[in-house]
């Protein structure tokens, strides 16, 4: 660095011209009358007295009197310090903008469209840290060694956790994917992250290999049923099982109605008895609500009986629920985001097929 860059670096450390110019005139000189400090610089004679204070001020320079006013470089442990403590807040003030600049005030926005992946998988890490009922996520490799610590947590918090694997990844042990999530699927191909928190919260990003780096953070239920969908018929419905904490028999809990249904009209036509505990929410309240009973029917909107066994699950994408009598009362049970039935479903643990499995 050459003096010019030095005096407008230290300009940018918040020292003035004059006082610029005055101090590298005394690093180069050791000491100095004011008189030769201003024929050697660019401060003016009326104005180096006023200059050379303001420096002593600074803890840059001393003056002493030896017949006239002298200054020399004063202990450079004041200047190196100032420096550097400028240096580290400039540093500070760079990565509070660029943080800033990815992540805006998420509590006051519904959507948050953002510039780094780290800002969305840090933001579903934390998601998923506080989850209550369910998670939905695919994610490849690298994603999954960040996230499985609390994945792992959810679902020791009776969290269920539906994990879709994208990529190469072997035979991963039982006993790893059970300690991650209560049913596993693969996909081949890379695919975009995508996490869903209890219906309301999503956090997506393109494939790590996509030309643009961008992620969504969404605090929403309606743009978090969209993902949902498409969860469901890209990376779940036709991707193979690798690993199911169910043995497909009963008793047996859902998170989604849709699969509830799959399962029980088949029970129901051949005249099976299902009982059923629902959790959920009173539709118009919100309240939380929890019927046990008989379920008595099911209702989608798709065509019934049309294929053996299960019905598919484009059959169900319209409005699908299903009928409880839980004591002598009539309830309607829907799924996520229900408008017309009474109960909005979280969980639905049926408990008994008479007869039978």
């Amino acid at each position: 660095m050459n003096g010019d860059e030095l005096r407008a670096t230290l300009e940018e450390a918040g020292l003035s011209p004059y006082q610029a110019d005055a101090y590298v005139t005394l690093l180069e000189r050791g000491s100095a009358s004011a008189t030769d400090v201003a024929t050697s610089s660019s401060v003016p004679d009326p104005r180096i007295y006023d200059v050379l204070r303001d420096l002593e001020q600074r803890g840059y320079v001393e003056t002493y009197d030896e017949g006239s006013l002298h200054a020399r470089a004063h202990d450079l442990a004041t200047v190196l310090e100032d420096l550097r403590s400028r240096a580290t807040r400039f540093e500070t003030a760079a990565e509070e903008i660029e943080e800033r600049w990815d992540r805006p005030d998420l509590e006051d926005n519904d959507v948050s469209i953002v510039t780094r992946f780290e800002t969305v998988l840090a933001r579903a890490e934390s998601l998923i840290r506080s989850a209550d009922n369910q998670v939905q996520i695919g994610l490849a490799r690298g994603e999954y060694e960040r996230l499985s610590p609390v994945l792992s947590a959810a679902v020791e918090d009776g969290v269920d956790v539906k994990l879709c694997l994208y990529g190469d990844w072997g035979t991963l042990p039982r006993e790893e994917l059970s300690a991650v999530c209560t049913e596993a699927r693969h996909r081949a191909i890379p695919s975009p992250f995508v996490a869903l928190i209890d219906r309301t919260w999503t956090c997506f990003s393109p494939p790590a290999d996509s030309t643009n780096e961008y992620g969504i953070v969404v605090d929403d239920r309606s743009h978090a049923y969209v993902f949902h969908w498409y969860f469901l018929t890209c990376l779940w419905e036709v991707q193979e099982t690798i690993y199911s904490a169910s043995d497909g028999g009963l008793p047996a809990t859902y998170v989604d109605v849709r699969q509830c249904i799959r399962r029980i009209e088949p029970l129901l036509e051949s005249g099976r008895r299902v009982e059923a505990t629902v959790t959920g929410l009173a539709v118009g309240t919100g309240e939380p609500v929890e019927h046990r009973g008989v379920v008595t029917d099911v209702t989608y909107a798709g065509p019934s009986g049309a294929t053996e066994g299960m019905p598919p699950l484009s059959a169900l994408a319209g409005r699908a629920y299903l009928t409880m009598d839980a004591g002598g009362d009539t309830y309607t049970v829907g799924g996520w985001g229900a408008t017309l039935e009474d109960v909005e479903a979280e969980r639905v643990t049926v408990e008994l097929a008479e007869g039978g499995d």
